[in-house]
């Protein structure tokens, strides 16, 4: 089916299809039935975030086949496969490889009927519910092409494979445990991810900021409990954090500059026991996007700030304030990097045509990629989206007779050939040429 697709991009560029051959599309194609098990075979065995240790077991496998120097265990189950050709410059290709503690509700007959236990103590079914499989199966395509094509490029790739991106936790830990000093240091960075509201095959390219600083953070609430019949001998910790949920909302409809997004979110309100006992404590569940530093500053302290005055409004005891907590788990925001950001747009304009490459917005989403730049902000960094909705699926959306599963969804269920043909030759082609001789 995407073979069609192939050939389409390659006539929108005036090229007839007959005598479009192309190296790494040609690769690219000849290796899909292997990538197509792979990702069946990936999609069907998911492990959750710090856990994935038969997953990195197979792709440092694969990839130690493929002639790559290899290193496992990582920061946690990281590995780190090596390619060196001669002088030049050091590119970095990452790949996540986490699941989600999700039920699978897609319908596929290889989806995952895997079942494991958080960290956190919640047994739950796990699926690769972000892409993740797809993003592994194109990282081990790219792999394979550039290790067979090592006459055209030189210098030395870097090929990672990234624990723990859905808990904003594994870049952090590759790079303590030496990413930077133990192997060649890149000069640039690219990664891909699905994307869940691009049509099958397309690219998308957001200059500048393009996924957004998240934050989690437990808000206690307290107050002074007792009978719910005496509301007059209580501080009532529900009511004040109900103030705080509306006052919130102020923070960035009032206080941001409306030309910077911001969200705060309160996920989860939990408190109370009984209808007619008034609890002693509520504990709140944010998350909290932003893109600049700056903006994320403004909207933490005033979390902080507003939570403390509506307990002072209310009349709480200076013991009794609220306990903010800012979680260890952040994730900040991706910044995509000129000039490589628009040298990859020219690049894939030229190769697939524009009308299969578009500029994206920026999304509040989040990203840990972001890490690699932020050790070190002479980094070229670029992370590119591949559209994976079903062509169908897309046109009948875009009718209004359906509606799209997003990411993390139970039914996310992508146009996984499309996604791992196109970002395969999109990787490829984007190495080729910051490596090119």
């Amino acid at each position: 089916m995407f073979t069609t697709l192939l050939l389409a991009g390659a006539m929108s560029l005036g090229t007839p299809a007959a005598v479009a051959a192309d190296p790494v599309r040609d690769a690219t194609a000849k290796a899909m039935p292997t990538l197509m098990a792979l990702y069946r075979d990936l999609h069907a065995h998911p492990e959750l975030s710090l856990h994935e240790v038969q997953t990195a077991a197979k792709l440092a496998a694969i990839a130690r086949a493929a002639g790559y120097d290899v290193t496992e265990k990582v920061g946690g189950t990281g590995v780190v496969a090596v390619l060196r050709n001669g002088p030049g410059p050091v590119l970095l290709i990452r790949t996540d490889m986490d699941g989600l503690p999700v039920v699978e509700n897609t319908g596929l007959p290889f989806a995952s009927k895997v079942r494991a236990t958080t960290d956190e103590g919640l047994e739950s079914g796990v699926m690769h519910a972000c892409g993740h499989d797809t993003h592994m199966a194109s990282w081990i395509g790219t792999l394979r092409n550039l290790a067979a094509m090592k006459d055209k490029w030189h210098g030395t790739v870097v090929m990672i494979a990234q624990p723990a991106e859905e808990r904003g936790l594994g870049a952090k830990h590759m790079l303590d445990d030496g990413l930077f000093t133990r192997f060649p240091k890149p000069a640039y960075a690219i990664a891909f991810h699905d994307n869940a509201a691009l049509p099958a095959g397309q690219i998308g390219i957001t200059p500048g900021y393009a996924l957004a600083n998240v934050d989690s953070v437990d808000l206690v609430v307290k107050g002074v409990g007792g009978h719910g019949a005496y509301p007059q001998t209580t501080k009532d910790p529900i009511v004040l954090a109900a103030r705080i949920v509306t006052t919130l909302q102020t923070l960035v409809s009032r206080e941001m500059d409306p030309q910077q997004p911001a969200v705060v979110t309160v996920g989860a309100i939990h408190g109370g026991s009984k209808h007619n006992i008034i609890g002693n404590d509520v504990t709140m569940l944010l998350t909290v996007r932003s893109f600049t530093p700056e903006s994320r500053k403004q909207l933490l302290d005033g979390i902080a700030r507003i939570a403390r005055g509506e307990a002072i409004a209310a009349g709480v005891p200076e013991d009794r304030m609220p306990v903010v907590t800012v979680k260890d788990e952040y994730t900040p925001a991706t910044f995509n990097t000129q000039p490589l950001a628009g040298r990859l747009q020219t690049l894939f304009n030229a190769r697939f045509g524009k009308d299969r490459v578009v500029e994206t917005k920026p999304v509040m989403g989040g990203e840990d990629f972001s890490r690699y730049w932020l050790a070190d902000q002479s980094i070229q960094s670029t992370i590119f989206w591949v559209g994976g909705v079903p062509q169908a699926k897309w046109e009948a959306a875009q009718g209004g007779k359906a509606v799209l599963p997003s990411l993390h969804s139970a039914e996310w269920a992508p146009d996984a050939e499309a996604v791992v043909s196109t970002a395969t030759e999109a990787l490829t082609a984007a190495a080729l040429d910051i490596l090119k001789r």
